[in-house]
């Protein structure tokens, strides 16, 4: 035990403690915030306050009515901190129609009334009111946000959503880069409004109308429709045979009405403030950066490339990958990716392409252009790359195939083993008639949703009267069903239906996507599916009809968004921790739109828990019911999930 100090040492302890203060004043420039680490931030709110509106806009220089948030297109970048909370107040301002916002891969732990999907988690917010939103930011990734109700994804309701690292946390790959950040947030844009889309689709017989393919592919919500930024060549006008290059420089014309064009933007890219000018990516050479890559598209598959440069792809929805390195990437609608690139050319210009894959293509490729700050030539030279052939299955099924989990077990976890399982479901991707109505099927149903959220029917304890709760959806197909045959071929009536699947707390559950012929005999297409509330282990692929196949629990990725090809199955794995009741589905907005999803209830016993607001489940029978509904008493804990046999 130390002894006290007496009087007569305490003039040297004096001079000790003025030496030791004058000798650290000195040496304190040397020390760096890595010798300590500071103390974790307090979490904060991120607050924000959304008027959405019906704007006039000119993304690809043609003016249209869409959808906007505080009078511009896109909607404003969220960048919020992991652990941040994300708080934002929307003003429902569109005069004819309701609203909801779905925060896309955030999974909403204890919050899933904010996850922005009517008839699900909410009710819509109708016309002059307004919701908040409020929500962690739980972890780091690339994200963005949309509109989930009708078609308001396609009328340009979406924007960016950012999730940095705290510094505690931090990112495996955040060293391999140096040059800071660049922004890709892709999407697909149709000259005809989505209420005239949504109506074709909805007719009858042979007097349904498919939307299409869109007019522009958009880049950061800019593109060009009747011409193309860079030089046009046999390959482009075999997309359309009327493709030309914008004008730019002191050769380009206005319109005639030189006034009325720029206040509607649409005197072509390069005229002032023209809401469709060319996206410029401007960087040093010799630096790393890292490429957020996100897609939007209501309907097109993309393929992205930098000429010249190679693209190392390192996360995946949010999810840290196995680093590999590609000439270009695919992406799906929901998808979104972060590829690291190196400026090592000669400094100058080069483009940036984005074409579309999956489909014949009758959209030319949107560009942009990654411009080396040195570099005395503002403009590519040559000619935009070539997208590769839009049939060329191998390819994408070749580049989806090497996204992998990050070798160290401590980046990414591991999914549960198989013998773990309790529960598979097998969802048969059909497109089928019903009533003379072209429907998308999962198992024989095609989905439609109720007018309570079923959130709140479980939570005021109403399912009954909310919907169809007297049987679960179907966990199957029968087994003599041949997915090389359309459904006619098959004898399989497809019906209209609002049930649910119920996943007790903590379930582990497999989901296998099997895809098979359309309406149309050898006609399949690949579905990119996007699972709310949760990320999910990618286990594997295959062609033809699944059978019991060995799947990858080694080094599966995770996804909250996957494709399955035309004919072939993809398996997923995830657990049902997350209470709330969350929607699975074709991300491909029309798809959707005709019935192609399911929803999952999990942890029927523990929704009391949650702390629901009032002004969220106001619709449906809860609102004519509401002077006498109460939350429901939570039914007795449900038993242990027992392994599936």
């Amino acid at each position: 035990m130390a002894r006290p100090h007496t009087r007569s040492e305490s003039p040297l302890v004096v001079h000790l403690l003025l030496c030791c203060t004058f000798l650290l004043a000195f040496r304190a420039p040397a020390t760096t915030a890595a010798s300590a680490p500071a103390p974790a931030p307090t979490p904060t709110t991120l607050n924000m306050t959304w008027d959405v509106e019906y704007i006039l806009w000119a993304p690809d220089c043609q003016q249209r009515v869409m959808i906007g948030i505080n009078g511009k297109f896109p909607g404003p970048n969220i960048t919020a901190r992991a652990g941040e909370t994300v708080s934002i107040t929307v003003n429902n301002k569109l005069h004819t129609e309701g609203l909801v916002i779905h925060w896309h891969g955030m999974r909403q732990v204890g919050t899933p009334w904010a996850d922005g999907t009517a008839s699900i988690s909410q009710c819509a917010v109708s016309p002059g009111e307004s919701f908040t939103y409020e929500f962690v930011a739980d972890k780091p990734g690339t994200y963005f946000y949309h509109g989930h109700f009708g078609m308001q994804r396609a009328a340009g309701l979406y924007g960016w959503l950012v999730v940095d690292a705290t510094a505690e946390q931090g990112e495996p790959y955040r060293s391999d880069y140096d040059g800071g950040e660049l922004r890709m947030l892709l999407s697909d844009w149709y000259h005809e409004s989505v209420y005239a889309q949504a109506a074709g689709l909805e007719r009858k017989d042979k007097h349904f109308e498919w939307v299409g393919e869109p007019q522009t592919i958009l880049i950061n919500g800019r593109g060009q429709h009747d011409c193309m930024l860079g030089a046009v060549t046999g390959y482009h006008r075999g997309i359309d045979r009327r493709a030309r290059t914008c004008v730019r420089g002191k050769e380009a014309q206005l319109c005639r009405d030189e006034e009325r064009c720029l206040r509607r933007s649409e005197c072509g890219p390069y005229c002032p403030e023209s809401q469709c000018a060319p996206v410029v990516f401007d960087v040093e050479p010799g630096r790393t950066y890292r490429l957020r890559i996100a897609s939007t598209t209501s309907l097109s598959a993309l393929n992205v490339q930098v000429q010249g440069h190679e693209l190392t792809v390192v996360e995946a929805d949010g999810n840290p990958v196995e680093p590999f390195t590609v000439t270009d990437i695919d992406i799906y609608s929901g998808e979104s990716y972060s590829v690291l690139l190196t400026t090592n050319h000669t400094p100058g210009s080069f483009w940036v392409s984005v074409g579309v894959r999956g489909r014949c293509p009758k959209t030319l490729p949107a560009t942009a252009v990654l411009r080396y700050t040195n570099s005395r030539h503002p403009w590519p030279g040559s000619p935009p790359p070539e997208t590769p052939a839009w049939d060329d299955l191998q390819r994408s099924k070749g580049f989806t195939h090497r996204i992998k989990a990050r070798r160290n077990a401590a980046e990414a976890p591991r999914p549960p083993p198989t013998e773990q399982v309790n529960r598979t479901i097998v969802m048969l991707n059909t497109q089928t008639l019903v009533d003379g109505h072209v429907k998308w099927a999962v198992n024989n149903v095609s989905l439609t949703l109720p007018a309570t959220p079923y959130l709140g029917a479980y939570f005021y304890g109403v399912q009954g009267s909310a919907f169809d709760a007297s049987g679960e959806a179907p966990d199957g197909f029968p087994d003599g069903y041949d997915i090389d045959l359309p459904p006619a071929n098959n004898s399989y009536k497809t019906r209209l239906s609002d049930r649910v699947y119920e996943l007790p707390h903590g379930a582990v559950v497999d989901v296998v996507l099997q895809n098979a012929d359309m309406l149309r005999h050898n006609e399949s297409e690949t579905h990119p599916w996007h699972l709310h509330g949760h990320d999910f282990w990618v286990l594997g692929y295959g062609e033809g009809r699944y059978r019991s196949e060995r799947l990858n629990t080694e080094d599966p990725p995770l996804r909250n968004t996957v494709v399955v090809f035309p004919h072939g199955w993809t398996a997923i794995r995830f657990v049902a921790d997350n209470v709330g009741a969350w929607a699975f589905h074709c991300h491909i907005e029309p798809h959707l739109h005709m019935g192609m999803g399911a929803v999952f209830v999990e942890g029927v016993d523990k929704m009391r828990e949650l702390d629901v607001p009032r002004e969220a489940m106001m619709c449906g029978v809860i609102k004519t019911s509401a002077a006498v509904l109460t939350p429901s008493k939570p039914r007795s804990p449900a038993p242990a999930p027992a392994p599936a046999p």
